[in-house]
């Protein structure tokens, strides 16, 4: 059976996904995706429950690296394959389909269900304000997820979100930013808040792998700024 957790808006109600789980707190304070372990969980006006714990083996530790030129090559590079509505594409070519979510009862953001999803909260795409929120994998039983990638984007890439409509919105990245998962909670209003120009803000973790409810030990802020 499925267990997921999420985190909730003044309170600590979570949803996950087992094995794999990506956690995304509103306001934004903890992300966590990776192979996760049987953790307790505080419930509003409830003791926290206590569940078994199950060793689990660590994932590969994900790292920020710089990629190396590939050889000349005579051969033409292919066109990108055209983009369907409700995507996301990110610079080197990695995409996922966006889940529009919106906060739960207990103020709890659903996280991505399967390794393609993105879920998004936040400011529509035609906003004049406020963050688009994007939480994605960084991995999934195994399998690389679509935002590994953010560990080795650069300035200046292009990310183009496709709405349901068919309409492509284009950004520019902007800031590049890891975090300890302490560090978050103190820049959460500022990097995923809806006041301000608007922006597209792409989470997800990696770094070192501690295991338990940490899972990784960073976190991974890429923002956009539309072109």
């Amino acid at each position: 059976m499925s267990v997921r957790r999420g985190f909730a808006l003044g309170a600590v109600t979570v949803l996950c996904a087992d094995l794999v789980a990506a956690v995304l707190i509103w306001p934004p304070t903890t992300v966590v995706t990776g192979t996760a372990q049987a953790v307790s969980v505080s419930v509003a006006g409830g003791a926290p429950a206590a569940p078994a714990q199950q060793e689990v083996p660590p994932p590969p530790e994900i790292v920020p690296t710089t990629p190396t030129a590939a050889p000349p090559s005579s051969k033409q590079p292919e066109a990108p394959k055209p983009q369907g509505p409700g995507t996301i594409r990110l610079p080197a070519g990695g995409g996922a389909k966006l889940i529009r979510k919106q906060l739960g009862p207990g103020a709890e953001l659903p996280v991505p269900e399967n390794l393609g999803e993105v879920t998004w909260w936040g400011a529509e795409l035609s906003s004049a304000t406020g963050a688009s929120v994007f939480a994605g994998h960084v991995n999934w039983k195994g399998a690389t997820g679509p935002f590994a990638e953010l560990w080795t984007e650069r300035i200046g890439g292009t990310v183009t979100v496709v709405d349901k409509a068919g309409k492509s919105w284009q950004y520019k990245v902007s800031q590049l930013i890891t975090l300890k998962k302490n560090e978050l909670p103190q820049r959460a209003d500022e990097l995923f808040g809806q006041s301000g120009p608007h922006r597209i803000v792409l989470v997800t973790c990696g770094g070192r792998w501690v295991g338990g409810e940490t899972g990784y030990a960073e976190n991974r802020v890429v923002i956009a700024d539309p072109a």
